[in-house]
């Protein structure tokens, strides 16, 4: 193609005529590219738990940097100054590549993390994941330098592939998204346990958002569907726990907050009572008396 074009390089007209509908191609076909791609994540979207949407997402970006570099890269190439000059410069491209090379390490450990996160999925675009134990939220995207998490305040978490690679990663939807949410509540020593382990499993099932979990092994067994047991004595309450199911991590929030209101008025009818935290103090000196004058 560069023998037929090259007639013309020379008019000082055509140069810049060339250059200019290569970078518009370039754009063009990018652009349809990308439109296509977009029409084909959107379609998947609506396919629950389908893997095809990260890796699309992916290879949105991947190709669309493809086609740009490679647009760019034939532009310059159709410039004759630009070709000496590269062909000066190749005594001195061992150097070049050595210094591009430790320039490029970071960029180039992101490119493969991100190549390994969407090859393994550990996580997929719409999980709900936590990195560490302060960034949590739903995947957004996965390019190739960065993750994108949306946080629960809808604020955007951006972490480099080759940094989350390396990090424990909690995946609230990682092959089954249904989710055990604990429901703790601590009443006094002079409360009923029964009758409080009683009101805590009744209010669970009541919940429209509650389900069973139960396989038809441990349903036939008798196992009980909202398990309520006494985890610990503290200093001044029993400790209960139940253990209560949510289809996700969305329904077991809003269960969770709902349980904890529901209980703690039942509790307030049933006369069970959640103790405040009580302290002793021990005055070691005689306490002095308040009458006396001070000097």
């Amino acid at each position: 193609m560069s023998e037929l074009i090259s007639p013309y390089i020379n008019d000082v007209w055509h140069l810049p005529i060339l250059i200019g509908f290569i970078i518009l191609l370039t754009i063009i076909v990018a652009s349809i590219t990308t439109r296509i791609i977009n029409v084909m994540i959107k379609k998947n979207r609506e396919i629950e738990d389908n893997d095809d949407v990260t890796n699309l997402v992916f290879f949105k970006r991947s190709v669309s940097v493809l086609i740009y570099l490679t647009g760019i890269s034939f532009a310059i190439y159709m410039i004759p100054q630009l070709r000496v000059v590269a062909a000066s410069l190749l005594a001195g491209a061992g150097l070049f590549a050595i210094a591009i090379g430790f320039a490029s390490q970071a960029a180039l450990a992101n490119v493969i993390g991100g190549l390994f996160i969407v090859m393994f999925k550990p996580y997929r675009i719409g999980d709900r994941i936590q990195v560490r134990t302060d960034l949590s939220g739903v995947v957004e995207d996965i390019n190739l330098r960065h993750t994108v998490i949306r946080n629960f305040e809808n604020k955007r978490i951006i972490i480099p592939n080759s940094v989350i690679s390396n990090e424990v990663v909690i995946n609230s939807n990682y092959e089954d998204n249904k989710i055990c949410k604990w429901i703790e509540m601590g009443i006094s020593y002079d409360s009923d346990i029964d009758l409080a382990k009683s009101i805590m499993k009744d209010e669970i099932l009541k919940h429209p958002l509650f389900v069973d979990n139960r396989t038809e092994e441990q349903i036939e067994e008798g196992e009980e569907i909202v398990p309520v047991r006494v985890i610990m004595m503290g200093e001044s309450s029993v400790n209960l726990r139940a253990w209560s199911w949510a289809v996700n991590p969305p329904d077991a929030f809003v269960m969770g907050c709902d349980l904890l209101e529901s209980i703690k008025k039942r509790f307030d009818k049933e006369g069970i009572e959640i103790p405040f935290p009580h302290r002793t103090l021990v005055y070691k000196n005689p306490k002095p008396d308040s009458s006396e004058e001070m000097p």
